[in-house]
């Protein structure tokens, strides 16, 4: 029998745990505590649980230990790179960025990522497995040790599709938020989907007052199709129809991301459609300068390209920021670390 990962169990189900030995139920809140709070990672330190019970939790439990492997540090700008090995020797990503507001973690869902967008690095060898909870949890908790400063905002952008791992995700969701934990307010936390449709119908119905953020790059279905197979599932139009579900039911804006590749998206046409298509929508476009890889045979527009159109939607009344792109000298685009790393083994 498989033993409980003790690490990614929620806070309801760490009292349930110590209840069902025969335990006050605040000891699951100590339990808790230590994980998410303390950023504990081995029963041992526990000094607060009774040595019999924690001799009873190892016969029970374990605990996922996720290890910092290498750190990359940017010379442009406070952009660090994490490689983080995991007990079965995967490899996974994460960055950390500073801005104005704080410091922003993006992490990773999965091991390597199945939806197969043509311009993303992390998707070329397929998606390996899912994260669990604790996998995810650590990766900002090994984080903060290593800067020895806490994280104000978190993005589910980096490796992976986080609907894709939804139970998963929900599950970090929760624990990353409970007030006996990490206590991270959702509104700062973003989940980057590049939509899968059922899911996001479900994330609405969780009425959870984190940030969608959905991966578009184009809002036309031939152009799309070739950047993203996803819509050869769920076309834009039911893609945007979940979107306005999302929306009136969370009353939450959407961002939308999009990858301004030269020459396949960033044409006039493509902001009038871009237009139509969020037309009365609580929405906001961040637009993304292609970040080249070998795989991908295709250019970033000049810089007065990605202007120009920034004007057009904004004469649309559409509301556009500009990404700035953090740490390009450590490969800090989703999956390309990763992967040079292991082109290197």
């Amino acid at each position: 029998m498989d033993k409980i990962e003790l690490n990614s169990l929620s806070y309801d189900e760490m009292k349930e745990l110590m209840v069902s030995f025969g335990e006050k139920a605040f000891r699951g809140e100590q339990l808790f505590s230590y994980f998410n709070r303390n950023m504990g990672l081995t029963l041992d330190d526990i000094k607060l649980l009774p040595l019999q019970l924690r001799d009873r939790l190892k016969e029970v439990g374990r605990v996922n230990e996720v290890r910092l492997l290498k750190r990359f540090d940017s010379q442009l700008d406070n952009t660090k790179k994490y490689l983080f090995l995991l007990e079965d020797d995967n490899i996974i990503e994460s960055v950390l960025m500073e801005h104005n507001h704080g410091l922003t973690v993006c992490i990773s869902t999965q091991v390597g990522c199945s939806m197969g967008c043509s311009f993303c690095a992390s998707t070329k060898e397929g998606r390996i497995r899912n994260l669990t909870p604790s996998e995810m949890l650590n990766q900002i908790y090994l984080i903060e040790k290593d800067i020895d400063n806490r994280i104000s905002n978190i993005v589910l952008m980096g490796s992976g599709e986080p609907l894709d791992n939804y139970d998963n995700t929900l599950k970090f969701l929760d624990i990353i938020h409970h007030p006996k934990g990490h206590n991270i307010s959702f509104r700062n936390i973003t989940l980057s989907t590049c939509g899968i449709v059922p899911r996001i119908y479900d994330l609405a119905k969780e009425n959870i007052p984190i940030t969608l953020s959905i991966s578009l790059h184009s809002p036309f279905d031939h152009i799309r199709m070739e950047m993203m197979p996803i819509t050869k599932r769920y076309g834009i139009q039911e893609l945007m129809e979940a979107c306005r579900f999302y929306e009136r039911t969370t009353r939450r804006r959407i961002t939308f991301e999009y990858t301004l590749i030269e020459g396949v998206n960033d044409r006039v046409e493509d902001a009038e459609e871009l237009a139509r298509l969020l037309k009365g929508l609580n929405a906001h476009i961040n637009l993304i300068p292609l970040n080249p890889i070998k795989e991908y045979d295709r250019n970033r527009p000049t810089t007065s390209r990605i202007e120009s159109f920034k004007r057009q939607l904004n004469k649309r009344n559409i509301q556009v920021t500009i990404r700035k792109e953090k740490g390009s000298d450590i490969s800090a685009s989703c999956g390309q670390l990763r992967r040079d790393y292991l082109a290197k083994k």
